[in-house]
């Protein structure tokens, strides 16, 4: 099977050999990741683990959609640090902490709305409102 996607919003993973375990390379458009388990998950930690790479897009889509935001409004946004952390409770329902560091000369208001638009980014839309997954055999 091709392990280079033909769509660049097509990401494609594949775990070829044995001997690495969990390590799964991944095509996304030009761009290759690993992703692996730690150590003590019975990984070779040669990638970062698939709920980091979740919790990175977050984080991403979330920096990203407050500098779009704020480019479109002209505020002085300088930068943006999305920290994120995600655990499970014992009904095993997810929930992720979100902690956004916002720096420029901005006023109260400004940063309480640029809040309310970090919610607005198309991942945490997603993750909000949960998505179905339609998987499928091909040969």
């Amino acid at each position: 099977m091709d392990a280079q996607p033909k769509d660049p919003h097509t990401v494609i993973v594949s775990l070829r050999d044995k001997a690495d375990t969990y390590t799964c390379n991944i095509n996304a458009g030009k761009h290759q990741m690993v992703a692996d388990e730690p150590v003590p998950l019975g990984g070779d930690d040669l990638g970062a683990a698939p709920y980091q790479y979740l919790k990175a897009a977050l984080g991403a889509c979330t920096a990203m959609t407050i500098r779009m935001y704020a480019e479109r409004k002209k505020w002085p946004v300088e930068n943006v640090i999305v920290t994120l952390r995600h655990s499970r409770d014992a009904h095993k329902q997810s929930a992720f902490e979100r902690d956004i560091h916002i720096e420029g000369d901005l006023t109260a208001d400004q940063r309480e709305r640029l809040l309310d638009i970090a919610d607005r980014c198309p991942v945490h839309k997603t993750l909000s409102n949960g998505a179905t997954i339609l998987s499928k055999l091909i040969d």
